[in-house]
């Protein structure tokens, strides 16, 4: 029986109330007005008893809601609550998952905008009938998540309300790719059609199908009578069918890959289930042979196989197959105590081809190269496509190192020879870095690497080169490293200052500028000079920084002077690498207008004519550009470099720098004062300024203003010195008086 509940006792308790009330007037006992508290006391215990089972179910609703929220929230199963509209209303954890996306992100959006365009017809159904029905429905649907398409099992079931339904959804993705595997597989097979060969006891051939006619080439007539044995391409040794016919004889049936030689005399691979027939007594009647031709599916492994090992451009080894390789390579050289090489080659020039004539002419001209390269090769070298541009040749079984000379020759040739593509003939070259194994004797992996290192070098050194990797040539490179960081640090500390060089007329003894040489106060080498400052950081990237931080300085050193009445124009040099820089006259501009007192005028870069241009006509319009601005160039070193006259021709620099290593021993060397003297000539044909270094004494500025060349600079005028000194050294100085009094053969470019 239920226990009264709370409104009951209330009744109870106020109907004896009344009750006691109306006895009142009459006699009422003691035993009366007790069993009336009695009873009250009871009815209270039992409210406080039914409050309590109240406050436990509660609790137990609650524990039981945070259950079915946990489950609903990881269950393995995606579940989704969706309105007609397909609105995600609610999501657990693995929906959220299954889309890529955070659950809050998912709310409101459209679970349709997932579906496939395909399947949102299918979809759109589903949960309509869903909703109409109210009863459970089903569909399988393609989604696109992310990048990701996957296919879905969904299953919908009406909802708390009838505006919304729940769907469970399963990821049955994989289990779709198994099922199209398994009806392609079954495709195959059926369309393949087994050949079906039965003989008796003794093997002979009873009967075959159509399929072994159209499988072998051979008709029934020709197969009747004869052995199967006569299907027998040779490739298999007798132990293989000889334990094959035990098995059958062990077990009764035997399944295995055979190959076997058609009717035309073409070797095929054929899966065969051969079967022993056997009657009540267990006696062999017959044996059947199922055969299916996987000369296809052989064709689709070793296919696998390509893609895995090779590359799919030039059909080269890929790295994969390149490291087994070399590895194999490496233990045969150490059991026949031989060496051999890793050639690592980056093509020259092949990025400017890319870039100029599109990928498909790039990916057609790395085809070409690798044939060649290839070519060059000798049998049972590898050559490796690793990416890009970028080769490795592994050549084995030298019987001394200097034998991987005439391959690498051939490779540098071969990658060099020209190439035709849509009428247009193409060339790159190739940077070859070689080390050699056990000479280097560590890792597969590390002699890439060192291959690697090595081409660098060669790719430094001018490119279209081999060089062969040295530990001390790696140590070198990092010490370059760390020299590199050195000056990267030593901008951000302040450590550089500019020393200044006066530069004078020695006719008329005026001081017409002065040129700036950086110098690095290193806190522990001391003062470090530009040529190994510069020489560790050329060609790279930080020495773009400290170009632009002397021109910068220089141009605050020019406003400072100005200020003290010095007006003193200031040469700076610049690198071939600054210099070429798409950026570079912006750059200067940028410079320029952070010092809006400075004329351009009183800046002059000096181009370092013993580095090399690659590209003169880019560098000319950089040049004029920097004209357009005011700021005046300078050819410095001339004679020491790549190409004078070229430089001197085509580069339009005002004045031409005489190089110190002529001027300082014209006095005693023949060849030397021709030099210095050509020069001259030459700045005067070309209608050029003309001013030599390297003047150490009086008798070197006298022979100088006899050839004609007036303006100098060099120890025997000033040494460099700090920019304070500058303004006092001006005022002092004066030109030699044997200066003035020389004749010239020339006349003077005041």
């Amino acid at each position: 029986m239920k226990p009264p509940t709370a409104v009951e006792l209330r009744r109870r308790a106020e109907a004896r109330l009344k009750s006691l009330a109306a006895a009142t007037q009459e006699n009422v006992t003691v035993e009366d007005t007790h069993k009336l508290l009695h009873e009250l006391q009871v009815h209270q215990i039992e409210l406080e008893m039914q409050n309590e089972e109240l406050r436990k179910a509660k609790d137990e609703e609650a524990i039981a809601l945070h259950c079915f929220t946990e489950l609903f929230d990881f269950a393995p199963i995606a579940y989704f609550a969706l309105d007609l509209s397909s609105k995600i209303i609610q999501v657990n954890l693995r929906g959220a998952n299954l889309l890529g996306l955070e659950r809050l992100l998912l709310i409101g959006r459209r679970f349709l905008s997932y579906v496939s365009p395909e399947h949102r017809m299918i979809f759109s159904r589903f949960l309509a009938q869903a909703l109409e029905t109210e009863g459970r429905q089903r569909c399988e649907i393609l989604v696109q998540a992310g990048k990701h398409a996957l296919w879905l099992s969904l299953e919908a079931n009406i909802g708390v309300t009838t505006t919304n339904c729940l769907v469970a959804i399963v990821d049955i993705t994989e289990h779709k790719k198994a099922e199209e595997k398994i009806k392609r597989a079954a495709s195959v097979f059926s369309s393949a059609q087994e050949s079906i060969i039965i003989t008796d006891a003794a093997g002979v051939i009873t009967e075959v199908n159509d399929a072994f006619s159209r499988i072998t080439g051979y008709g029934p007539l020709e197969a009747l009578g004869e052995n199967p044995r006569f299907l027998q391409s040779g490739r298999q040794s007798p132990k293989f069918y000889a334990d094959m016919w035990a098995v059958i004889i062990a077990k009764g049936h035997w399944r295995g890959e055979i190959w076997n030689l058609r009717k035309n005399g073409d070797i095929y691979p054929e899966m065969m289930t051969i079967s022993a027939i056997k009657d009540a007594a267990g006696l062999v009647q017959h044996y059947v042979s199922l055969g299916t031709d996987i000369s296809d599916l052989k064709a689709y492994q070793e296919q696998l196989e390509h893609i895995a090992y090779y590359d799919s451009l030039t059909n080269l080894p890929n790295r994969t197959l390149l490291a087994d390789r070399l590895s194999q390579s490496m233990l045969q050289c150490q059991r026949h105590k031989r060496s051999l090489a890793v050639a690592f080659m980056d093509l020259d020039g092949f990025k400017a081809v890319n870039d100029k004539h599109g990928h498909n002419v790039g990916d057609e001209l790395l085809v070409a190269v690798s044939h060649h390269m290839k070519e060059a090769l000798r049998e049972g070298d590898t050559l490796a496509r690793i990416g890009g541009d970028e080769f490795i040749a592994v050549m084995p079984d030298l019987e001394k190192p200097e034998d991987s000379e005439p391959v690498l020759e051939r490779l540098l040739k071969a990658a060099a020879k020209p190439i035709t593509l849509d009428d247009t003939i193409m060339q790159v070259s190739a940077s070859i870095g070689v080390t050699l194994y056990p000479q280097d004797g560590v890792e597969a992996d590390q002699l890439m690497r060192h291959a690697d290192q090595a081409m660098y070098v060669a790719k430094l050194a001018g490119k279209n080169r081999c060089h062969l990797f040295d530990m001390a040539e790696d140590n070198a490179i990092n010490t370059q490293r760390k020299s590199i960081d050195d000056v990267r640090s030593a901008l951000a500390r302040h450590e550089f200052v500019l020393n200044y060089q006066p530069k004078v007329n020695m006719r008329t003894g005026e001081v017409i500028g002065a040129e700036a040489l950086i110098r690095w106060h290193h806190p522990n080498r001391g003062l470090v000079l530009p040529l190994e400052l510069l020489s560790a950081i050329e060609n790279h990237a930080i020495s773009l920084k400290v170009g632009e931080w002397v021109i910068d300085t220089a141009l605050s050193q020019i406003s400072q002077w100005q200020n003290l009445g010095v007006n003193l124009p200031i040469s700076v040099n610049v690198s071939a690498y600054q210099l070429q820089q798409a950026n570079f006259t912006n750059r200067l501009v940028a410079l320029l207008a952070a010092h809006s007192d400075v004329n351009p005028h009183s800046l002059e870069l000096e181009i370092l004519e013993t580095s090399a241009l690659s590209d003169m006509s880019q560098v000319s319009a950089t040049m004029n550009a920097c004209h357009q601005l005011g700021v005046r160039f300078a050819l410095d070193d001339f004679g020491t470099g790549y190409s004078s006259l070229t430089y001197l021709k085509r580069l339009p620099a005002y004045l031409i720098k005489i190089d110190q290593s002529f001027v300082r021993n014209m006095l005693d060397d023949d060849d030397d004062l021709a030099i210095v003297t050509a020069v001259v000539g030459l700045a005067n044909a070309f209608q050029r300024e003309v001013i030599a270094e390297g003047v150490e004494t009086i008798a070197h500025g006298a022979a100088l203003l006899q050839l004609g060349c007036v303006l100098a600079q060099g120890y025997g005028i000033a040494r460099p010195m700090p920019a304070d000194d500058i303004p006092q050294w001006v005022s002092s100085w004066k030109a030699d008086e044997s200066w003035r009094i020389v004749d010239c053969q020339s006349p003077a470019r005041d």
